[in-house]
């Protein structure tokens, strides 16, 4: 028991001495941000919790889908999105990043 306790904390304390010598250079990726017709309702209630690239890491998605995050976002985690700009965000997201289908 005592050697496994051991081997455990050797292990998890001789992390701390890795070194690297050259800079670690952290990749820069950017998102394409398409402007349009709601955008400005994106801006203002998407975007004060998520970076543009969780929005695109979605994928294309169908109407439905971008409804129900919507809704998720105000039902489960409180967002204050009012339905006129829960309906501009669908629609936006739909039209610039959307597969076409409805469902």
């Amino acid at each position: 028991m005592i050697q496994k306790i051991t081997l455990i904390t050797t292990l998890a304390v001789s992390a701390l001495f890795a070194q690297v010598k050259d800079d670690i250079a952290v990749p820069y990726i950017p998102y394409e941000i398409k402007m349009g017709k709601g955008f400005d309702a994106v801006q203002a209630n998407c975007l004060m919790c998520h970076s543009f690239g969780y929005i695109i890491n979605q994928g294309p998605q169908s109407k439905e889908f971008w409804v129900k995050k919507t809704e998720k976002m105000v039902v489960h985690f409180k967002a204050p999105i009012s339905q006129e700009d829960q309906d501009k965000i669908n629609d936006y997201l739909y039209k610039y990043y959307g597969n076409g289908e409805l469902k």
